[in-house]
C-alpha cells in the first residue's frame, strides 16, 4: 500500500489527519465558533442588482459553501481550478453528473456490476434517447466499449463486488476518444484514492457512507475541474433543486474531521476481518482489496492509499447466510456501508445485483478489532448448527 496519513500534505507538513480535522475551517475571528453553525435561509438580504455570493437558498448556502471548500481540500489537496458542490444524496450528485453532460444520441459506458441503482439510471437515460454501454469493472473491461462515447463511468472498487479497474489506464483511453471520466469514490474516500490526481475529470460520491461515517446523514457530492462541465451540473442542481438541507451540510462537516481516524481504523479492522474468514471451509468468493491474494490487490496498491471498510463473501445458502446474520451481536443488519456501528446484509434480498443468494457485503464500523472479528467466527460457528 502507498504511503497513507502523515505523508504528501501541503507545504507546513500537515498530513491527512492534519487536512481533515481544519478542511473548510474559516480562520479564526475573536469570539465566534471554530466552525460556524448551519445558516437556514430560504433568502439573504439582496439590495440592488442581485450579486453577490448568496441570492436565494436554492442556489447557495454559507454551510454548503464551507462543506464543499473541505470536500475539495480531500479530494484535491493543493490543485487549483477545482470546484465541490454538494447535494441532498449521492444518487442526486451521480444524476447531475449523468443528466447534464449527457444529451440524445451520446453514449456512455457504465459498470455492469456497479451500485444496483445504476439500472434505474439507466432506464432514464434510455427513455431519454442516450444510449447505455456496460461491462464489468474487473479486467478494465470497459475499455472495449469506448469507441463513440461522451462519458465513461467507473465504479471502483465495485458495490458490493469490490472489483478495481485501472483508473489511470482507462482515463487515458477515454481522454484520447474525446470521453470524459467520472469516478464513483465512495467506497475509497478521498484518503482511500483520489480521482482527480490519476486524471478524471469528476470524482463523485455518497457522503451518506464512510465520508460523515455515522448513518445519520443523506448528502452527495461531485469534484470537478471548474469550467464547463462543473457549471453544467452546477445548473443541473439549480434546476431540479437537488440540495442538501444546512443542517446535514453542518453534520457533514462535522463529521468529516475524524475521517481519517475513522478510515484508518475501519481499514485495519477490515482487513483483520478478511483475514480470519480467509481459511474458513464455508467461506467462497472473498474479497477485499487489502488481501495480498486477492484479484484486485496488485492494481488496488498502484492508486490506493487505504482499501476501505467493506468486505464481501458468500455462504453456501440463503438459510445458513440468514442465519449467520441472526447471530451476529456487534453488527447491525442494515443496508448502507461506512458507519462507525459495524453492519452487514445479505445483498441479494434486494434483488438488485448479480450475486449468490449467500452472498453478504460486511461493513466493518469502530468497534474493537478482536471484539468484532470474535463475533464474525461465532456467528460463522452457530450458523452452522
Amino acid at each position: 500500500m502507498n504511503d497513507s496519513a502523515g505523508n504528501g500534505g501541503p507545504p507546513g507538513g500537515d498530513g491527512e489527519g492534519t487536512r481533515a480535522v481544519r478542511a473548510g475551517v474559516p480562520e479564526p475571528v475573536k469570539h465566534e465558533p471554530t466552525l460556524p453553525g448551519p445558516v437556514f435561509a430560504a433568502h439573504f438580504h439582496l439590495p440592488g442588482e442581485p450579486t453577490g455570493p448568496y441570492t436565494y437558498g436554492r442556489d447557495e448556502n454559507p454551510t454548503w459553501t464551507r462543506l464543499e471548500h473541505a470536500i475539495g481540500e480531500l479530494e484535491a489537496p493543493g490543485q487549483d481550478g477545482v470546484e465541490t458542490l454538494v447535494f441532498a444524496s449521492g444518487m442526486a450528485a451521480i444524476s447531475s453528473v449523468l443528466f447534464s453532460q449527457l444529451r440524445a444520441g451520446d453514449a456512455v459506458v457504465l459498470p455492469g456490476d456497479g451500485y444496483q441503482a445504476l439500472p434505474l439510471a439507466r432506464a432514464q437515460l434510455e427513455a431519454f434517447g442516450i444510449e447505455v454501454r456496460t461491462a464489468p469493472t474487473g479486467g478494465d473491461a470497459q475499455l472495449a466499449l469506448l469507441d463513440g462515447a461522451k462519458l465513461l463511468w467507473i465504479e471502483t472498487p465495485s458495490n458490493p463486488g469490490l472489483d478495481v479497474c485501472d483508473i489511470g489506464r482507462l482515463v487515458e483511453a477515454a481522454h484520447a476518444r474525446g470521453a470524459l471520466v467520472a469516478v464513483d469514490n465512495t467506497l475509497a474516500t478521498p484518503l482511500g484514492q483520489r480521482p482527480l490526481a490519476l486524471g478524471a475529470d469528476f470524482s463523485v460520491a455518497s457522503g451518506t457512507k464512510q465520508l460523515t461515517g455515522h448513518g445519520d446523514v443523506l448528502l452527495g457530492y461531485v469534484t470537478g475541474r471548474s469550467g464547463e462541465a462543473m457549471t453544467a451540473v452546477r445548473r443541473w442542481r439549480k434546476i431540479v433543486g437537488a440540495i442538501p438541507g444546512p443542517m446535514e451540510a453542518w453534520l457533514a462537516h462535522r463529521s468529516i474531521a475524524t475521517l481519517q481516524l475513522r478510515v484508518d481504523r475501519q481499514s485495519a479492522g477490515a482487513l483483520a476481518v478478511a483475514e480470519a474468514l480467509r481459511g474458513r471451509p464455508e467461506v467462497s468468493g472473498l474479497r477485499y482489496p487489502g488481501l495480498p491474494d486477492d484479484p484486485a490487490h496488485k492494481v488496488a496498491s498502484q492508486q490506493m492509499r487505504r482499501y476501505g471498510c467493506v468486505v464481501s463473501f458468500t455462504l453456501p445458502t440463503r438459510a445458513r447466510a440468514e442465519r449467520f446474520l441472526e447471530a451476529l451481536r456487534l453488527v447491525d443488519e442494515a443496508t448502507s456501508f461506512g458507519g462507525v456501528r459495524s453492519t452487514a446484509e445479505r445483498r441479494g434480498r434486494w434483488g438488485g445485483d448479480a450475486v449468490p443468494e449467500g452472498f453478504i457485503r460486511l461493513s466493518v464500523g469502530a468497534e474493537d478489532t478482536e471484539d468484532l472479528v470474535a463475533d464474525v467466527l461465532r456467528a460463522l460457528e452457530e450458523s452452522a448448527r
